[in-house]
């Protein structure tokens, strides 16, 4: 295991420790991202960065068995999608893998 995985791992369980796994916490981190972008405090590289390290802990917290290429694209696509304003974060149903898509969170 490398050190970025195990570092990736501990924040995990840091992370679920704290409870931050809250929707209210991802819309305040979108928020903020957008908010730090729209002054020039954080460039594209750090989004692509913060959209990584969210990436990598979704992947580590899904089941074994679900986890593949086609999952992480999905995942990576999610987060373009919420990170540049076109998807809202919706309920916990509505961003569930495999869910019907709900059509108030549609971008359209």
């Amino acid at each position: 295991m490398t050190i970025a995985a195990d570092k990736q791992r501990k924040l995990h369980f840091d992370l679920t420790n704290v409870g931050l796994r809250a929707q209210a916490t991802a819309a305040g981190l979108l928020q903020l991202c957008t908010e730090l972008r729209r002054v020039n405090v954080l460039d594209e590289a750090a989004i692509e960065r913060i959209k990584t390290v969210i990436a990598h802990e979704i992947e580590i917290s899904a089941p074994r068995a679900i986890v593949s290429q086609t999952y992480r694209q999905e995942i990576r696509n999610r987060l373009d999608q919420l990170f540049s304003g076109e998807q809202n974060v919706g309920t916990a149903d509505a961003l569930s893998f495999g869910a019907p898509e709900d059509p108030a969170n549609s971008p359209e």
